[in-house]
């Protein structure tokens, strides 16, 4: 036999060690760059940043690129207008042009120089070449002196066949003022943009930050067992609020499921414990009492009625269990529950006269739907006992099925003690018991079970005051819950089985 471990030694816990909560700020700052917020605000910046930068680059090119563009061609057009001139009156033609040119010209905008083949002025408003044009029909942008200021233009020569050459051009220094002026703009646009672009961020990082924190929180307290946490809703109909209002449903539904576990786990305790100590009793007092076996075998039939009951009890469990998991939703067929409700109401017919209890019913010829029809007879049959059971000796039940065209509604009424309108919201718990029905036999699981039933068919059960009485109605949907492509070719396999064995 192994040996066991010494009871004084230490164990060891590490595993078992829950973390230490002042580790969570050091985890935080580690993965701060990977946090979706971050990774948002990033993304926002960036999209931002680029966004701005197309703008001002389209700014750009459209102001500055449609002046250069009208520049260009206005220079190809004098050009071509002068060598116009020259072709039908020579240099003499020219001068002639240029010299009305240069007239017309207020604002000097435009540049003119003819020079003779050695480089001399002929006539010009300029007073010499540029050293940077070296070339023919080539757009020039260099500075320039015109008129005793130093400027910018946009020049092009032309070679003439005599040897001199023209020089046609135009000046742009408003042009580079503008380009300096959106260059000065979009430096501080950009820096504008990375401003409000760390602003952005940081408003929607904090956004995130506060809205998933709060929930991340929320979920921590309920992991450790503090149901009564929620996320914190600003009632604004955004989407985080939208979040918030359904987290906080799932954790009530929670909060209620698991408050109904320790009910039915308190339920159990106290409605089981009973019929098992009263059998334990019935067998301890007879091992020791019983004088022959006849004593000891009725002890023993009576403490296995006991116990039988406990196993119903659990049985019944189980079955509720299995009805709310929807395990049973295979079993669903086209069914007519009115030879059902016929079959109940003549078996607990015969029930009712044993009491002297007065029992009618009423139904239409048909009453087709979709569903399972041994649960369905067994909430109808629960509803009925619970009639009987609780009706007074010579009273009355009644049991009525009527149709519309979205619903099937079936009626069962008696004139008993009835169910409190306070208690009325919890009778369909398990084990719940009014104060009426306490000295009665039963336990408790008879209306959790049809409850359980008619939510797996998507209906539900009402109970309503009968004056006196009970009125308690189920009300089953005619054409829901719809069958599955699944469940219509087993149907279907079914009826062609049925009509091949025919």
């Amino acid at each position: 036999m192994a040996d066991l471990p010494d009871s004084d030694a230490p164990e060891d816990r590490t595993e078992l060690a829950p973390r230490p909560l002042e580790a969570e700020p050091v985890v935080r700052r580690r993965t701060v760059l990977r946090s979706a917020s971050v990774r948002f605000a990033v993304l926002y910046g960036l999209v931002f940043g680029i966004s701005t930068i197309v703008l001002a680059a389209s700014l750009r090119y459209t102001t500055l690129g449609l002046l250069s563009r009208q520049t260009e061609v206005a220079i190809r057009a004098d050009g071509a207008g002068l060598l116009n001139h020259y072709r039908t009156g020579g240099i003499p033609g020219m001068v002639l042009a240029l010299r009305n040119r240069i007239r017309e010209n207020p604002d000097d905008s435009a540049i003119y120089l003819l020079v003779d083949p050695l480089g001399n002025r002929v006539i010009g408003n300029m007073s010499g070449w540029p050293q940077a044009v070296k070339q023919d029909n080539v757009l020039y942008s260099v500075p320039i002196e015109h008129f005793h200021k130093s400027s910018a233009a946009q020049l092009r020569a032309y070679a003439l066949p005599d040897g001199d050459q023209l020089l046609v051009g135009r000046d742009i220094e408003m042009q580079v003022k503008l380009r300096r002026i959106l260059r000065d703009a979009m430096i501080w646009a950009l820096a504008a943009m990375v401003g409000l672009g760390v602003v952005g961020a940081l408003v929607v990082r904090g956004l995130f930050s506060r809205s998933i924190g709060d929930i991340t929180t929320t979920t921590r307290a309920i992991a450790r067992g503090d149901l009564s946490k929620r996320v914190r809703r600003d009632y604004t109909g955004d989407e985080f609020d939208i979040m918030a209002e359904t987290i906080n449903d799932m954790l009530d539904r929670i909060a209620r499921l698991m408050d109904g576990v320790r009910q039915v786990s308190n339920a159990i305790a106290h409605d089981l414990r009973t019929p098992i100590a009263r059998a334990r009793t019935r067998l301890e007092f007879a091992a020791s009492h019983s004088t022959d076996a006849d004593e000891l075998r009725i002890a023993i039939e009576r403490a296995t009625g006991e116990l039988d009951g406990v196993v119903r009890v659990f049985q019944a469990l189980l079955r509720i269990a299995e009805i709310e998991a929807g395990a049973r939703r295979s079993a669903f067929a086209a069914i007519n529950l009115t030879p059902v409700i016929a079959d109940l109401a003549e078996f607990y017919e015969a029930a009712a006269e044993e009491r002297g209890i007065t029992f009618d019913a009423s139904w239409p010829d048909a009453l087709n739907m979709i569903g399972d029809v041994d649960m369905l007879q067994q909430a109808i049959a629960n509803l009925l006992d619970n009639a009987i059971k609780f009706a007074p000796d010579g009273g009355v039940v009644h049991l009525a099925a009527r149709r519309d065209a979205e619903s099937i509604e079936i009626h069962i009424t008696d004139n008993g003690p009835g169910i409190p309108e306070a208690d009325r919201t919890r009778a369909t718990e398990r084990f719940y018991r009014a104060e009426a029905a306490r000295n009665t036999p039963g336990t408790g699981l008879g209306l959790a079970l049809v409850a359980a039933i008619a939510q797996l068919h998507n209906g539900r059960i009402r109970l309503d005051d009968n004056h006196p009485g009970l009125r308690a109605v189920l009300v089953l949907p005619r054409d829901n819950p719809k069958p599955s492509a699944k469940l219509r070719e087993r149907l279907l396999s079914a009826t062609r089985r049925k009509s091949v064995v025919a």
